[in-house]
């Protein structure tokens, strides 16, 4: 192994990652000057949202229209070599996020995008996009629709919004719509110039010879192979002659100044004339000509033959199982790879792919080929898992993104015991009795009924055909097809399946059959044998000539269950339901009100036998909510009754706030209801900015976008201006000055408490990320308290020099007084939250002087006896002859009486231990955190012991080494 491959090597696997966010404001120059901070910190690898070229001013970089160049809004190629240097430099890597299941499409800067709407399927790019080039709509044959027209398509054209102009650099012709560009098909140039038109002879003499050469252009023009003619020689005269015709053009008009004011006039004259509809005749027969259909965009609701990300139509979908289109889609990124720029990958939305694993395995293979020294390349995947479901093991991949932690951690937060009346206070404060999985069902049967109908209607079609090739089945109607499937994917337990052409796993065969069998019973009066033939086509058992069908059906209906359940599931549903918001994250299950310790324990054991390297997150650039907003809001779990007290309260003092719209409440009592529980958990730390005109907008934003994503009152299809308004007038009435808001002056005494408890828990969460099995990812900003919400609000600017700022005052604190001056100011000044920044710099730097205790210890689950033992979660890493013992309090409310109390000492824990059976024979540790030593007293049967306040005495967390 070369010197340079083995350093590689060792910058595969992360020992901690953060994640950052760039855009124009935010570059690769501003990262490099970050390095040295994430260094102190404790960082090993940076992580970076999408770097590849994405449409002009993405703020997030995951509409990527050029694969193989950079991101110029970032920086250039030697920008990026400059933070990969400086990363090197601090013993650090990079993992880059991409995006393989889609791009931006639309606009008029994607050049595959256009090289389609030019050639249709003639284009040289039709078969990198998902295309259904011959849909059962006859008006769609050999054609793409293009939903991007705000009104309806007669509506816009009569408005003279559609605009045919040339390009006389290059010879093209195209029609704009605003930021718009659809090319013209060039064998379509000649009905341009068809019928009346400006009198050529009025501009140009017959003897003319540039006349003579414009008419046989235009004949030659008209000569091109046709769209439709996919075949490999007439694609190759097409693109060949077309280029060579343009040139002819472009010279002629640049020849001659009449010629190119001759087609000026014509394309004038064809533009139309507002307020004479039959003007626009011409543009319309040449649209009507061209490979694809301009429509309103809410027709891609109802009927659209491309694949999307999701109900996103500038979004187009890649068909990433060609080998093809993986080459041409990866080149960039993999010079980045083997240039030792960067280091391992993250793959947005596997679920999207045709074969997921099989796009893994080319990953690998690929990255194999050109360095077969190195170890398989690190690859993160965006896998949302549920609770009940693990990742398969077949992927060659090193584990998710840690939703799956993070909401693991944050239910082990929540008091189970409070359920029964947290959901009797949700249900008689909002009047809504249904629960969670009964509201998932509806939501997902809405997307599929509203944003997401053309998908579902495409499958129907897919099984129909199938259908009608055997007698047996050739009765079933499309209504009856399309109805099994709605109910089939409406009751799916997960994302997708993972069925392929290597065949149908059990876990595989047990999902189709439990969701077939709850569809079934959930629709009796609907025709059940059609249950019966969709289960058989899914899991390949209509033998036959007809396998290669059913499983290309099998394969498109996991790419559309799984945005379904994206949309329906965690953009609907978790916006409906709001027992407990703190639950209803990303992967989460807000049914699972609250997990048991013995619970984190089995998950922290399979995730080190399993997948060791696999990301710890807790918020991301996607939560719904921070990790330190979801923190706070679990705290009510343990305060029921309080919590009731307060909203009876504040219903009262708020009733003149709200108001009434056509009989119904407004704001509805469900938004109420989430609003205080947002407004606990983000409330600023700092008064100013609680009173201050931009916390007042966030919360105003997030109450419009929460409620659209509810689309009970209002929706983003069809937004309700005078509830919306409502609501933010609500909002704004919320947060008037207390002296002369009664609400306000209550609201703040429980968010004070609210606030103590939850930097509690947050310290909690932190701790545990930081020394479970996995690699801790920690996002932008996080290591302060950030009490952030959706996105956009996730991804506001980072002030990192405050941050730098904060970790220089810890470590001048500790040189100057040393631990006795830090551990007194950390706790009593929390509002600083110097206490998560320093637990995370000090367990980081434990990370970096022992990683292989991290990355390869292994993992004991501790006893905790005592009054107190359900509130510890206590565990063991080992590796060799070093020790980690770990002890995380929980439900610091309830330990405290509701008092904000340090929960801290022997007063608070009395008899409660932590106990080692068949502790190794050590004498000493030491609290990594307060430098306290401790001697385990060993009991005859070998049990070592330590109390819990103890251990507990100077912080509410204790990482202790031992050796």
């Amino acid at each position: 192994m070369s010197a340079a491959t083995g350093e590689r090597f060792r910058r595969r696997i992360p020992r901690a990652t953060y994640r950052l966010q760039f855009n124009r404001d935010f570059t690769f120059r501003d990262a490099a000057r970050l390095v040295p901070y994430l260094a102190q910190l404790g960082i090993s690898h940076l992580y970076a949202s999408p770097i590849l070229k994405a449409r002009p001013g993405s703020a997030h970089g995951y509409d990527v229209i050029d694969y193989n160049v950079l991101n110029p809004e970032l920086g250039t190629r030697e920008d990026l070599d400059t933070l990969a240097a400086t990363l090197h430099a601090h013993g650090m890597g990079l993992l880059v996020d991409i995006v393989p299941n889609h791009l931006g499409v639309m606009g008029s800067d994607n050049p595959w995008w256009l090289d389609v709407l030019e050639n249709g399927p003639a284009a040289r790019y039709a078969d990198y996009f998902d295309i259904d080039w011959n849909p059962g709509r006859s008006t769609l044959r050999n054609r793409l629709l293009v939903p991007v027209l705000g009104d309806m398509y007669g509506v816009i054209l009569e408005r003279g919004e559609l605009k045919l102009e040339l390009d006389r650099a290059t010879g093209s012709f195209a029609v704009r719509y605003f930021q718009h560009l659809m090319p013209i098909d060039p064998r379509e140039y000649p009905r341009i110039f068809a019928g009346p038109r400006p009198r050529i002879d009025d501009m140009l003499a017959p003897e003319d010879p540039n006349r003579a050469d414009f008419e046989s252009l235009l004949d030659a023009f008209g000569r091109l192979p046709p769209v439709s003619d996919t075949s490999a020689e007439a694609r190759a005269e097409r693109y060949r002659d077309k280029e060579v015709h343009k040139r002819r053009l472009v010279r002629l008009c640049e020849r001659s100044p009449a010629l190119s004011a001759y087609i000026a006039a014509v394309v004038t004259e064809v533009n139309g004339r507002v307020g004479d509809p039959r003007s626009f005749d011409t543009l319309h027969e040449l649209l009507e000509a061209q490979p694809y259909r301009l429509s309103y965009w809410r027709v891609a609701m109802h009927e659209i033959n491309f694949r999307r990300f999701f109900d996103v139509n500038d979004l187009a979908a890649l068909r990433m199982n060609d080998a093809a289109v993986f080459e041409d889609t990866h080149q960039l990124i993999f010079a980045l790879l083997e240039a030792g720029i960067v280091d391992g990958l993250r793959i947005d939305h596997p679920d999207g792919l045709y074969d997921p694993r099989a796009y893994f395995e080319r990953l690998q293979a690929h990255w194999l080929r050109a360095n077969p020294d190195a170890g398989p390349l690190y690859i993160l995947v965006e896998k949302i898992l549920a609770t009940h479901e693990r990742l398969p093991d077949e992927w060659p991949v090193n584990g998710t993104t840690g939703y799956d932690f993070a909401n693991l951690a944050g239910a082990w937060l929540v008091h189970g015991e409070a359920e029964a009346r947290m959901t009797r206070l949700y249900r008689a404060f909002t009047g809504r009795g249904s629960d969670f999985d009964e509201i998932a069902w509806q939501s997902k049967k809405l997307v599929m009924r509203i944003s997401l109908a053309a998908e579902v209607s495409v499958l129907a079609a897919q099984l129909d055909r199938i259908a009608q090739l055997d007698r047996h089945t050739a009765d079933f109607t499309r209504s009856a097809l399309q109805d099994a499937i709605v109910e089939t994917i409406a009751c799916f337990p997960v994302y997708r399946t993972y069925i392929s052409e290597r065949g149908v796993s059990d876990e595989d065969r047990h999902i189709v059959d439990w969701a077939v069998s709850v569809a079934r019973k959930r629709s009796p009066a609907a025709e059940q044998s059609a249950f019966d033939f969709l289960r058989a086509v899914l899991l390949g058992e209509r033998p036959g000539v007809h396998s290669v069908m059913t499983r290309e059906f099998a394969m498109k209906f996991q790419q559309v269950s799984a945005p379904v359940m994206a949309k329906g599931v965690e953009d609907t549903a978790f916006y409906v339901y709001n027992r407990l918001v703190c639950l209803n994250e990303v992967g989460g299950e807000p049914k699972r009100f609250g997990v048991s310790t013995s619970a984190v324990h089995q998950s922290n054991q399979e995730r080190l036998q399993h997948w060791p390297h696999s990301m710890l997150a807790t918020s991301t650039h996607d939560t719904k909510r921070s990790e330190d907003v979801r923190a706070r809001i679990a705290v009510l779990s343990e305060m029921p009754d309080r919590w009731r007290r307060h909203l009876s309260r504040w219903n009262r003092l708020n009733r003149a706030k709200r108001r009434v719209l056509d009989g119904r409440r407004a704001p509805s009592r469900n938004d109420e209801y989430l609003l205080y529980q947002v407004l606990l958990g983000a409330w600023p730390l700092d008064e100013r900015e609680a009173a201050s005109d931009e916390f007042r907008e966030r919360i105003q934003a997030y109450a419009i976008k929460a409620a659209r994503e509810a689309k009970s009152e209002t929706a983003w299809l069809n937004p309700d201006e005078e509830y919306e308004r409502c609501l933010t007038d609500f909002v704004a009435r919320l947060l008037e000055k207390p002296e002369r808001n009664a609400f306000l002056h209550d609201f703040t005494k429980l968010a004070a408490h609210v606030a103590w408890f939850g930097y509690l828990n947050s310290l909690s969460q932190t701790v545990l990320k930081l020394t479970a099995p996995g690699v801790p990812d920690i996002y932008q900003g996080t290591e302060l308290p950030v009490f952030a919400l959706v996105d956009p609000d996730n991804r506001r600017p980072v002030d990192f020099a405050r941050h730098a700022q904060r970790l220089a005052e810890i470590r001048d604190c500790l040189s100057a007084g040393g631990l006795e001056e830090l551990l007194p100011r950390l706790m009593q000044h929390w509002r600083e939250g110097l206490a998560k920044l320093y637990i995370t710099w000090a367990v980081l730097q434990l990370r970096r002087e022992d990683p292989e205790l991290f990355a390869q210890g292994s993992y004991e689950a501790l006893r905790a006896t005592g009054a107190r033992a359900e509130h510890l979660c206590a565990f063991v890493r080992s590796f060799e002859n070093r020790f980690l013992l770990v002890v995380i309090p929980r439900w610091f409310a309830r330990l405290a009486g509701g008092e904000p109390a340090l929960p801290l000492g022997r007063g608070i824990w009395g008899d409660t231990r932590i106990e080692w059976p068949q502790a190794p024979p050590l004498a000493r540790f030491k609290n990594a955190l307060t430098g306290e030593a401790f001697t385990l007293a060993v009991e005859e049967d070998q049990t070592a012991a330590l109390f819990a306040g103890d251990v507990l005495r100077r912080l509410p967390v204790a990482v202790l080494t031992g050796r």
